[in-house]
């Protein structure tokens, strides 16, 4: 009777362990699943049980984010002063941002976070900037969104990709989408359920967001920071710049659906994006300091926020 109770007991556990193993980058949501097994061109996706807590404040924001985030303690949270924009995910955790104005601002830039929700350096950069903005003079109305993606985050173990499995960063309407989306997820990437561009462009209410916010603000500037590539990419009309700190320009070409591609290239909004060193970790706060000194210089030269 024992014999055969310990042979059960293992056969449980290995089934676990093979399951565990299956899922590839910790993605062992139905959503990611799905978003593997089903074509692009599926119209519905269902996502999975919601959290526990919602995030309707910046106070849960900060209590929530601040214990995860590197190198954030909670005082840098709430210096922040963030406020709730209005837009919320698919779970319905609100979306954060802070305004920082000169008087005498001649552009605005809208500089966004964690729109994968793995890159947690990037929500960290985003949080230490609104302090760097309210500390340094410049003629800029800067708008701060520290994290697009809080259902990927804030995961016991973060992912990708948001709550309905897809790649916000793969779903806004560049033009052909409806072919060159879904072609170049299933034949360049394979079906990787962690670049699934989603069943339409738009379709998640994060990436609709952003694209209404860029038709109703006009940002004149857009700084998306991701990691973990350590690379400095650019998509727009002007001269890109060269460094932020130590992160050299390596234009790494667009993908459907992209925000560089959407933004940059067929909006002709200059889009800055960042591609921090590691996706755990932040740079040093000297570095922190020279990348958004170098960020203020290019825009005085090149954007006329001088």
């Amino acid at each position: 009777m024992n014999l055969r109770f310990s042979l059960a007991l293992m056969g449980a556990l290995l089934s676990l362990a093979l399951s565990a193993q299956a899922a590839p980058d910790g993605a062992k949501t139905p959503a990611a699943a799905a978003a593997k097994a089903v074509p692009a061109t599926k119209s519905k996706l269902v996502p999975p049980p919601k959290p526990v807590a919602l995030i309707q404040t910046p106070q849960a924001f900060c209590q929530q984010a601040a214990g995860r985030l590197p190198n954030v303690p909670m005082a840098l949270c709430a210096q922040a002063q963030l406020q709730t924009n209005g837009a919320k995910s698919v779970h319905g955790h609100a979306l954060m941002q802070r305004d920082v104005i000169s008087p005498n601002a001649h552009l605005r830039v809208l500089v966004i976070g964690g729109v994968h929700g793995d890159e947690l350096s990037s929500t960290s950069l985003v949080l230490h900037w609104i302090r760097a903005a309210t500390e340094t003079p410049s003629n800029i109305h800067w708008r701060f969104v520290p994290l697009m993606n809080p259902d990927g985050m804030l995961l016991a173990r973060p992912q990708r990709t948001n709550a309905r499995g897809v790649d916000l960063n793969r779903n806004f309407p560049t033009p052909n989408w409806d072919k060159e989306a879904p072609h170049y997820w299933s034949k360049r990437t394979k079906n990787d359920p962690r670049r699934y561009p989603g069943p339409k462009p738009l379709s998640e209410p994060e990436s609709k967001w952003l694209f209404d916010e860029m038709e109703r603000w006009k940002p004149d500037l857009i700084v998306s920071v991701h990691a973990p590539y350590g690379v400095l990419d650019f998509d727009g009309p002007t001269s890109p710049p060269q460094k932020l700190g130590r992160l050299y320009l390596d234009q790494v070409g667009i993908f459907p659906g992209s925000l560089g591609n959407y933004g940059g290239v067929h909006k002709k909004m200059p889009v800055v994006t960042i591609e921090l060193p590691s996706a755990i970790r932040t740079p040093q706060e000297a570095e922190i300091r020279q990348m958004w000194l170098d960020l203020l210089r290019w825009t005085a030269e090149r954007l006329g926020a001088n």
